[in-house]
């Protein structure tokens, strides 16, 4: 079973977002009173490691970069030496910037600040999809250069048309880096036309014509269903029961979601341990259109790990980033795939998602922790030539990426794993030239 205790974040059971999944605690990650380090802003939260040892150490930190990070936890500016990295924060919605637990955007903002110590950086804190269009509005209307955004809209439609993914486009065609995570639903998503195949007497049929997709996890159970637009005027409901093998009981059945307007339900519950499975009915004929369950707490019995991708990353002009575990060289298994359901690949690359995992008081791991090692690339990029844009800098990272997996572009790891060196080293020689 996948390492929830480190995955799950704090899953907003109110919103339709969570941190990406990337690890999340409620221990500080030091003493908030701790003065930064008086070795200035490049040596913050430590010596510079591994690959990024030799860019900082020739000069490229990511200097006159600013790099906007969205999420929704929220930051403590006051941990490890953050604070003169941070040239502003803005709360969007009805939270504060620090309230409840930020330890997952703190950790992102670290990551950053470890890869690119020199480059500014503009903290925003979302609660829901109007405060996430704002705070892409507010960065853009700061003239950042990155947009990093470690969060997940399980909701939405897996085309890039629902309101998030719109805003992030927006931002990509206005000439902003937009980088963005896959998710981690690859083992926690199913999709399926409502067809004669996937469909009978009013109810999906899962793998080998089962009715009932079996779950496992923690306690806390969150679980969406969407489908299509085509469909909006149709009902799907999803149904979790408990079972001892014999008898079957209803526990929770899902509810409309209208906060994103899209055609989507909610299960929200508290269960306890046992044996638990979901159900999902829909018109009494078969459709066609297209169903997605996903859940950011438990694992299916009966997973499609293909068109996984949440959004923001099904944003057409996103970078979107899959988890890639370097110890054992292969993508994540959770690490959500594509294509998307409008048949673009899908994911763009994968990074590590462990290199910097103690950025936070628990593993901080997830596409969450691989997006903000892109972005700081990416404001190195942009350092090492200042008159590279954007969108040439997000195809340099593709160039020059390690292709890993599959031979060629793939929808699990994109062009590859990015290469830090590589890429500012295309970057240099363009300026050059």
């Amino acid at each position: 079973m996948r390492e929830r205790s480190a995955l799950v974040a704090a899953s907003l059971a109110v919103l339709a977002l969570t941190a990406g999944i990337g690890a999340l605690a409620t221990t500080s990650l030091d003493d908030p009173d701790a003065s930064p380090s008086s070795a200035g802003r490049s040596s913050a939260d430590g010596a510079s490691s591994g690959r990024f040892a030799a860019l900082h150490a020739a000069g490229v930190t990511g200097e006159n970069v600013s790099v906007g990070v969205v999420d929704p936890t929220g930051f403590d500016v006051r941990r490890g030496g953050l604070r003169p990295h941070v040239a502003e924060t803005r709360a969007f919605g009805t939270r504060g910037l620090r309230a409840g637990d930020d330890d997952h955007g703190t950790a992102a903002a670290r990551v950053l600040a470890r890869t690119a110590p020199d480059a500014n950086l503009y903290l925003a804190r979302v609660d829901g999809v109007d405060s996430y269009r704002r705070a892409v509005d507010w960065l853009l209307a700061e003239g950042v250069d990155v947009i990093v955004a470690p969060v997940a809209f399980y909701g939405q439609p897996g085309d890039g048309t629902g309101p998030v993914a719109r805003a992030t486009t927006r931002a990509a065609n206005e000439g902003v880096l937009f980088v963005a995570p896959t998710g981690n639903l690859a083992e926690s998503h199913w999709s399926g036309r409502y067809d004669g195949e996937t469909a009978a007497n009013g109810t999906v049929l899962f793998a080998n014509d089962s009715r009932r997709n079996f779950v496992r996890g923690d306690t806390e159970m969150t679980v969406w269903l969407s489908w299509g637009r085509e469909g909006r005027n149709e009902d799907y409901t999803a149904e979790l029961y408990r079972t001892n093998g014999t008898v079957s009981r209803l526990v929770a059945r899902s509810q409309p979601y209208r906060a994103d307007a899209v055609p989507n339900e909610r299960i929200v519950a508290d269960v306890e341990p046992g044996r638990y499975y979901l159900v999902v009915h829909g018109p009494s004929e078969p459709t066609g259109t297209r169903v997605r369950l996903v859940s950011p707490t438990h694992e299916f019995q009966h997973a499609v790990a293909d068109g996984s991708v949440v959004a923001p990353g099904t944003a057409r002009g996103a970078v979107t980033v899959g988890a890639y575990n370097t110890r054992v060289d292969r993508v994540e298994p959770y690490s959500s795939r594509g294509p998307t359901a409008d048949g673009r690949t899908g994911v763009d690359l994968v990074a590590p998602d462990r290199r910097f995992a103690d950025a936070s008081s628990s593993e901080f791991v997830g596409s969450s922790a691989a997006v903000p090692y892109v972005g700081g690339t990416a404001a190195l990029l942009l350092d090492a030539d200042p008159t590279l844009s954007p969108r040439r800098a997000a195809l340099l990272l593709e160039l020059t990426a390690r292709d890993v997996g599959r031979p060629g572009i793939d929808a699990a790891t994109g062009h590859g794993e990015v290469a830090p060196d590589r890429a500012v080293r295309a970057a240099t020689n363009e300026s050059a030239t």
